[in-house]
Parts: structure tokens; C-alpha cells; sequence
């Protein structure tokens, strides 16, 4: 199983947890809670890996 990083922020406006994915497209969402969010996240990030389009994750170097 890989392990991705999300970078993730409370929205002030909304009230609600905002997170995405480095490195992966369309890797986003929102939610109420952390847990939420967490499976949110999961989610999407199974679907773009059964995505055939999707080509090559892109690796962050600093």
C-alpha cells in the first residue's frame, strides 16, 4: 500500500476541511471533519489510480 501526503487547511469561510493531493490532478475535495476528508481523499485517489489516463504521478524534489 503507498502512502500519499495531503496538505490540508480548515476553511475560515465555510467553516470546512479543505485537502489535496501533490502531484495528482483533480486530487481534491472538502468535508466537515478530518475523518471525512481522509476518506474523501482515499476515494479519489483510487479512482485516478484505476484511471488508465493516468500517466505518471509527479514526484516533488526540493
Amino acid at each position: 500500500m503507498k502512502t500519499f501526503t495531503a496538505i490540508i487547511e480548515k476553511d475560515s469561510d465555510t467553516n470546512l476541511y479543505v485537502g489535496y493531493i501533490p502531484g495528482f490532478p483533480g486530487a481534491h475535495s472538502q468535508a466537515e471533519t478530518l475523518d471525512e476528508l481522509q476518506e474523501n481523499l482515499r476515494e479519489v485517489i483510487e479512482m485516478l489510480l484505476e484511471d488508465d489516463d493516468l500517466v505518471n504521478v509527479g514526484v516533488l524534489v526540493s
